[in-house]
């Protein structure tokens, strides 16, 4: 164990000196200053053997740093629609670099919310309806699309920092750092909110899976390499994950039913109460009081809107009665999302199955159509099938946006306003897809964000993904979870702790090493962090050791001291990275 920490720490140390020797060196070539060709070529010339070429463009001179980012392959991402990289080294002088990286950090900040929204409003109630239509139990659907749906910014996140060697480091430090995050801050402020006993063998079973998870990762980056065979067994192990939750639950159904056909036969026994308890026994927070509230609006004669009212209605992202009962602050933010929300509502259905009519809107639904399509082939792999020429005149984008216009006239002409259609759930699967390429579209804005400010500040991808892209990608988590705890559900509030990131861990790697694969047709190559990744990974599988070992001796009982301890346990490993990456340490 101490060779396996010494030896990246050493390697650390080399790649240290290696850097200030270099830009030393630059700092003394005869021709650092001059502009031309023979100076760009000695700037790439010079790290074309180094491992991490970009990271060195801080410490060459100011106005060779735009000829050495165009120079360089290691600097070009193919990922995104904006070269962050050339917008701060090339189009803005070097003495805004202040006011690029607020910039950039307000720019991220939008794709934030650009996630967080399109996965909360679009994705989540699109895959709900989708397993509504096939008929999945609560058990299977939270294990699968709904994991999926909460997990989107994470998994797709850590697939886009996969496309490339260099940001690898990014995702598996968002994952570990959602990981520690979720099960510390997260299920430490569930504890502080509503101390509650938590359910026995699903916490077991969940600590148990994720602490497999953690150190099968750990084997793979400590190997710095990741097979075929080890990637399908890394998304194998969350199909097991799946099959033990179902079997589990059908275990529990029978011997509930079992116990409550013999408390009607014999009234001497106690009613059958576990801390063991099903999901399907938490009941909904959405269902019966949200119809209640819908009905005391319902207008008492029938009325009919016209097309354009409804057309009009259906773009209008603020409820009236919501509005008037919120505080300020939320009327702010709302009224800072309204923009977007109201472009997402131009591309994206929603399919909603608890209302009577399935949430169809005739006229919007049929601009889905012309839209949804559009935006798919605009933004998958940054648009550039989209700009495709069919026989060299035709671009694909104009051909998609014909096929929708013919697909919108059909459905409008054989529709009507009031009653869906019986392929109205198809509108689901659109939504689904639209929102899918809309929030990989923004994870890779977000990598590719992430990596220029690593670049710019000198700072690994490690600490950014453990600190950055893993707040900004559980914090909605971290809200709701508490919200849920304080309306008096914190066993759902942590099950969505420990489920969710098991999720994430298995399908953000697995997936994420499966397509690169696909792509360069070889193994995954894992470059070294250094000492701050296995930082990341020993405190990590210490948070969950300790979590399998304390909550059983306190009985399940997750109190405001258990809280407490998580908290502290956070903001002591959180010092820990960073005094690491300032190289205190």
């Amino acid at each position: 164990m101490s060779c396996g920490v010494l030896l990246p720490l050493a390697l650390l140390l080399s790649s240290g000196q290696l850097r200030a020797s270099c830009g030393s060196l630059l700092r003394n070539l005869p021709g650092a200053g001059l502009s031309g060709q023979t100076a760009n070529y000695t700037l790439t010339g010079m790290f074309q053997n180094d491992e991490d070429q970009c990271d060195h463009v801080m410490n060459i001179s100011t106005t060779d740093r735009c000829a050495f980012v165009k120079n360089t392959p290691d600097c070009i991402m193919e990922d995104g629609f904006i070269n962050y990289l050339h917008v701060a080294f090339c189009l803005l002088p070097p003495n805004l670099t202040p006011l690029t990286i607020t910039l950039c950090i307000v720019w991220l900040l939008f794709l934030f919310v650009v996630l967080g929204l399109t996965a909360s409003k679009f994705f989540c109630p699109n895959l709900s309806a989708i397993s509504t239509s096939l008929h999945l139990t609560h058990n299977v659907a939270g294990v699968t699309f709904l994991a999926l749906g909460n997990g989107a910014p994470d998994i797709f996140s850590a697939m886009a920092a996969f496309s490339h060697p260099h940001t690898a480091g990014l995702a598996v430090g968002a994952l570990f750092g959602a990981g520690i995050f979720v099960t510390t801050v997260v299920a430490g402020s569930v504890a502080l909110v509503k101390p509650f006993a938590v359910a026995s063998r699903p916490f077991l079973r969940d600590v148990i899976f994720y602490m497999v998870a953690v150190f099968w990762t750990f084997l793979m980056l400590y190997r710095g390499t990741m097979a075929m065979a080890e990637t399908l067994g890394y998304l194998g192990l969350y199909v097991v994950y799946v099959l033990t939750v179902i079997i589990s639950a059908y275990i529990y159904s029978r011997q509930k039913h079992s116990m409550n056909t013999s408390v009607q036969t014999d009234p001497q026994i106690p009613d059958f109460q576990s801390s063991d308890s099903s999901d399907d026994d938490v009941p909904c927070l959405i269902g019966g009081n949200n119809q209640e509230y819908e009905s005391e609006y319902r207008p008492l004669l029938p009325y009919s809107e016209s097309t354009s009212q409804i057309l009009l209605s259906s773009l209008n992202p603020v409820d009236n009665r919501k509005w008037r009962r919120k505080p300020w602050g939320w009327r702010v933010l709302k009224a800072l999302k309204t923009p977007l929300e109201f472009v997402l509502l131009l591309c994206i259905p929603v399919v909603d199955p608890d209302k009577e009519d399935k949430n169809w809107r005739r006229p919007l639904n049929c601009l889905h159509l012309i839209t949804g399509p559009l935006v798919c082939v605009l933004t998958f792999q940054s648009g550039q099938y989209g700009l495709i020429l069919i026989e060299g005149q035709f671009p694909v984008w104009l051909l998609t946006l014909l096929l929708g216009f013919f697909l919108s006239a059909i459905v409008f002409c054989t529709t009507t306003n009031d009653h869906p259609p019986k392929y109205h759930p198809l509108f689901a699967l659109l939504g689904f897809l639209v929102s899918a390429v809309l929030i990989s579209a923004a994870a890779s804005e977000v990598v590719s964000l992430l990596h220029m400010l690593g670049v710019v500040l000198s700072l690994s991808n490690t600490v950014l993904g453990l600190t950055l892209l893993a707040w900004g990608n559980s914090i909605g988590d971290c809200f709701a979870d508490i919200t849920i705890a304080r309306q008096g559900y914190p066993r759902m509030a942590i099950s969505a702790c420990f489920g969710g990131i098991i999720f994430n861990m298995l399908f953000g790697v697995g997936l994420g090493c499966l397509l690169q694969m696909v792509k360069t047709h070889s193994d995954v190559q894992f470059e070294s962090e250094g000492l701050l990744m296995w930082i990341l990974a020993g405190s990590l599988g210490l948070s969950l050791v300790l979590s399998f070992v304390i909550v059983p001796l306190s009985r399940f009982h997750l109190g405001r001291t258990y809280g407490i301890f998580l908290l502290v346990f956070y903001f002591i490993f959180l010092l820990i990275a960073l005094l690491t990456e300032f190289r205190v340490i």
